[in-house]
């Protein structure tokens, strides 16, 4: 299909399949959904063409709406007694050390408010140094690190901090189009204090040279908004001859929170 942008003769490029489209090709199809967004959206688009899969993921249809007081007698309860404090150390959970740059992420859950969300469940998956995911789909040429799972999770304590220690993830290809690759990144997955409130977003690294080039990271329209998606590197939080540290608050709710995704991975 081809649309054309607001107000101009130009023809926004041919969305065309995974199989056929160049880098070239996704990057005009970024340019003219930023031009047609006037790049004031803070979230992600639902549907945006770049983003290949999200034209078939998105929801087309009014969502079903819950009673959130049935739907909690059957979702997950979490409370800190399930929450060992090894689980927020990737680097421990297996006979070995896994293979990487160790790392330390760390920061604040707060409202729109600026108060700490406390004892908020965080959860965190990642691919490995290699950029490899310990999943059944991830075929890709790299390897897995036995001694890396990639998943963890924390509580905040009372002031909303939440601290993880891990190995920073490599970037990996995916079929959204020829040499499509994406940026260094980890998932993040908070719950507030229902199940029904959970947020899933990514956190990326600073200064990634594949920023301009990955649709799922340009699916949102602010640059500010997604400035916002980027940890800070802290020298202070580096641990002498150990691990670099990283700073990533995350604003749940108001004019600043941070963009979450919409339900469909990468």
């Amino acid at each position: 299909m081809s649309t054309h942008t607001t107000g101009s003769t130009d023809r926004v490029p041919e969305v065309l399949d995974a199989a056929t489209a160049t880098q070239d090709q996704i990057d005009q199809e970024i340019a003219a959904a930023h031009a047609q967004a006037s790049g004031t959206g803070d979230q992600p688009e639902l549907a945006f063409a770049p983003y290949r899969s999200s034209l078939l993921r998105h929801p087309t249809k009014d969502l079903h709406h819950a009673d959130p007081e049935t739907v909690e007698l059957v979702a997950p309860v979490f409370g800190q007694g399930e929450v060992d404090p090894l689980e927020a150390d990737l680097t421990i959970q297996h006979g070995g050390e896994p293979i990487g740059e160790r790392i330390l992420v760390t920061g604040r859950v707060l409202d729109g408010d600026g108060r700490p969300v406390r004892r908020q469940l965080v959860e965190i998956w990642q691919a490995n140094a290699a950029g490899r995911y310990v999943h059944k789909r991830d075929q890709h040429p790299a390897p897995v690190d036995l001694n890396f799972t990639g998943v963890g999770r924390c509580l905040t304590d009372d002031d909303g901090w939440y601290r993880f220690t891990t190995i920073k993830p490599g970037p990996y290809p995916w079929k959204n189009h020829r040499n499509a690759w994406r940026p260094a990144h980890i998932h993040f997955s908070m719950f507030g204090t229902d199940f029904t409130q959970r947020m899933v977003t990514q956190m990326y690294f600073p200064g990634d040279p594949l920023f301009g080039l990955d649709p799922i990271y340009q699916s949102i329209p602010d640059q500010q908004a997604r400035d916002r998606l980027v940890a800070r590197y802290e020298h202070d939080l580096s641990e002498h001859e150990w691990l670099l540290g990283y700073r990533w608050d995350v604003v749940l709710t108001g004019a600043h929170r941070t963009p979450m995704e919409e339900e469909h991975g990468g």
